[in-house]
C-alpha cells in the first residue's frame, strides 16, 4: 500500500474568539469608573513597573466591564474555498431559488 505524508498547509484553522465592540462601548460608566480608579492608581507603586501593572490591571477591568464583547464563529467553508468558488457557489444556489 502507498503511504503519503501531508504537508502541513502552513495556515491555523480558524477557531471562535471573543472580540472587543469598542465602538459601542458604556462611555459615561467608562468615565466614572476611570475618576475612581485615577486617585488609586496615582497613589500606589514605588516603581515604574508596579505602577505599568496597575495601569494595565486598571485598562483591562475596564474593557472587561464597559465594552461589550462578540463572538467571532470558525468560517465554515473548506480552506481550499476562494473567491471564484464562493462566487460560483453563490450563483448556483441563486439559480435554484429562481427555479423554485
Amino acid at each position: 500500500m502507498l503511504e503519503v505524508e501531508w504537508v502541513e498547509s502552513g495556515s491555523e484553522p480558524q477557531v471562535e474568539r471573543v472580540v472587543p465592540v469598542y465602538n459601542i462601548t458604556n462611555v459615561l460608566g467608562l468615565q466614572t469608573f476611570l475618576r475612581d480608579k485615577f486617585a488609586v492608581w496615582a497613589s500606589n507603586g514605588s516603581c515604574l513597573e508596579e505602577i505599568w501593572n496597575n495601569l494595565k490591571n486598571i485598562v483591562n477591568e475596564c474593557i472587561e466591564s464597559f465594552v461589550p464583547h462578540k463572538i467571532i464563529r470558525k468560517n465554515s467553508d473548506p480552506e481550499y474555498y476562494n473567491k471564484e468558488i464562493k462566487r460560483l457557489n453563490q450563483r448556483s444556489e441563486k439559480h435554484i431559488i429562481e427555479e423554485n
